[in-house]
């Protein structure tokens, strides 16, 4: 992490190997003219998701494991507002067993300070019996390239 602050507001785009972006909707607003707090839920499942399935080989459908969100938190910096393009950042900040925590730094196109970071914990399960399982070889090379900062594909 930059600068060795652990404080979420002083994160960086460099703090993030991978990235996707994400096109505001009209939709995306709410009563006060900025994104919804629920939307950033939706981004968060977006980026990881996303990530999941190109570089962990995830198909959700047929995986014989799945990742099931246990917790979750997001902390607001700054508004954001349609019709902005946002920058989503993922990494992993805790790579254990069978469970996994992905932070998302959502960033303003071109604005190098998030607006908000967020994130949740999943805890991979087998798909039929949703007992927790160990992280599979292909799921977890994917997920170790976000964790030691090395350079991911971007999308």
């Amino acid at each position: 992490m930059a600068g060795g602050n652990d404080d979420a507001r002083f994160r960086q785009r460099s703090d993030y190997p991978f990235f996707l972006s994400y096109r505001t909707r009209w939709s995306d607003n709410d009563q006060y003219s900025h994104i919804n707090n629920s939307i950033y839920y939706h981004l968060f499942d977006s980026v990881v998701n996303t990530y999941l399935i190109e570089h962990c080989g995830l198909v959700p459908s047929a995986s014989a494991q799945i990742g099931l969100v246990v917790s979750s938190q997001c902390q607001f910096f700054a508004p954001l507002s349609f019709p902005q393009v946002l920058d989503l950042g993922l990494r992993v900040t805790k790579l254990g067993k069978s469970s996994v925590t992905y932070e998302v730094g959502v960033f303003e196109e071109g604005k190098d300070a998030p607006a908000a970071v967020g994130g949740y914990t999943h805890v991979f399960v087998d798909q039929v019996s949703r007992k927790s399982v160990p992280i599979v070889t292909a799921t977890r090379d994917g997920l170790e390239r976000l964790f030691s900062g090395r350079s991911a594909p971007k999308l």
